[in-house]
């Protein structure tokens, strides 16, 4: 098992930000992985800490950067609304000042947005993606009017708000929901998920990130930027992928990879089993599936 390394903290215009870094384990030195994590109730760096451990154990050879997104972790929570684009910021300086190299970015779930903002924004940084179970195409290919995500931010951030998050932060909450929203099999829903995000949420002030992302600042029409990408992609998608959008609610994994395959030429799709938190509750495939992609091909 590799040892978790020591957090490691940068600046990001006036916060303070960290992460951690697990150095190549061999002398073959290819471009790093940037993880990427998901948003909600406890998530952080460490819902990435299976994968890391398994990156290495399978023999990958590229060294890992996880860090913490601002407002979640260990690092500054700030009371702000977050946007992809802010996240997206923090993350091209911390490429530049940090890794300093282009790097394969690694990205969870309705995160996908912010790597697609990163990879526009700062392409000399981004070689390639990996992007987990995608939102449904139809969450991020359809403008959508800011007053109603500004409404439900404002809704989040009062006393109501307050309520729901010391409510969300529940044992019985958080298995419930992951049992019905996130993972393919209740079993898997095990005690150590459980205390990771309980260890996530221990500071209410983790609650603004939630907040930005249950209001929907990641929902738009993201197609203009989509067709400047020219990175090569990997999307991994589980076999029983769920979504919030009835559209795509009953839609099969391979359907719902098609537009993005359809959309991006460089890109390549691989379904494994699972639901939408693949890095966990499927890391042996998962993990393979990102090293085959970055060891023996990336071209689709």
């Amino acid at each position: 098992m590799i040892a978790s390394p020591p957090l490691q903290a940068y600046r990001w215009q006036t916060y303070q930000c960290v992460y951690q870094h697990y150095p190549a384990q061999s002398g073959v030195d290819p471009a790093p992985l940037v993880l990427i994590h998901p948003i909600g109730v406890g998530l952080s760096r460490r819902f990435w800490g299976r994968f890391c451990q398994a990156w290495f154990g399978m023999g990958g050879k590229a060294a890992i950067y996880n860090p913490d997104l601002l407002g979640c972790g260990d690092g500054d929570l700030p009371h702000v609304a977050f946007y992809p684009e802010d996240w997206a910021d923090q993350l091209g300086q911390f490429l530049e000042v940090i890794v300093k190299r282009p790097a394969v970015l690694v990205v969870q779930g309705a995160l996908m947005p912010v790597a697609v903002e990163l990879a526009v924004k700062y392409p000399q940084w981004v070689e390639a993606m990996v992007w987990s179970g995608p939102p449904a195409w139809s969450l991020i290919s359809a403008a959508k009017e800011a007053w109603p995500q500004q409404a439900s931010w404002n809704l989040f951030d009062s006393p109501l708000g307050w309520g729901f998050y010391l409510y969300a932060r529940s044992e019985a909450f958080l298995r419930d929901f992951s049992i019905k929203q996130l993972f393919a099999h209740p079993e898997d829903v095990d005690q150590e998920w459980l205390d990771l995000l309980a260890q996530g949420c221990q500071s209410l002030e983790t609650r603004h990130a939630v907040y930005s992302f249950l209001s929907g600042f990641w929902r738009k029409d993201y197609q203009p930027l989509l067709a400047q990408i020219q990175a090569p992609i990997l999307i991994v998608m589980g076999d029983q992928a769920s979504s919030i959008s009835r559209e795509a609610r009953n839609r099969p994994a391979t359907n719902r990879m098609t537009p993005y395959l359809e959309t991006l030429p460089q890109a390549q799709g691989v379904e494994i089993a699972g639901r939408n938190v693949l890095p966990y509750e499927s890391t042996a495939a998962f993990t393979l599936a990102v090293k085959n992609f970055l060891e023996v091909g990336n071209s689709p």
